[in-house]
């Protein structure tokens, strides 16, 4: 029961961990354009994201917000496969949150 109590008091230490680390992340990165793609279903929030990023000067950030949960898995194989730079990525509240930074 005590190795039970002391996983819980951990994991509960770590959800607060994890929570404190995604306020952060989206209070303090820097960005030059957001895009809010919520509400848009897939594949226009991965759209929208090349066209805003066509927009942008190199070395440029773009905080991408969308609620369609594809964007999760194509956003970032995207900028696999492109000269972009994923800085950061978060779920907040049900919302995938993108930093991307402009390649060459």
């Amino acid at each position: 029961m005590r190795k039970f109590l002391a996983y819980r008091g951990c994991q509960r230490i770590m959800d607060t961990l994890v929570w404190q680390m995604v306020s952060f992340v989206s209070n303090t990165m820097n960005y030059q354009q957001q895009l809010d793609a919520r509400g848009l279903a897939c594949p226009m929030p991965l759209l929208k994201t090349k066209l805003a990023l066509q927009q942008l000067a190199v070395g440029d950030v773009l905080w991408v917000i969308a609620s369609d949960q594809g964007s999760w898995r194509d956003i970032p194989r995207y900028v696999e496969l492109s000269v972009h730079q994923l800085v950061a990525s978060d779920v907040v509240d049900g919302d995938y949150h993108f930093w991307l930074k402009k390649g060459a």
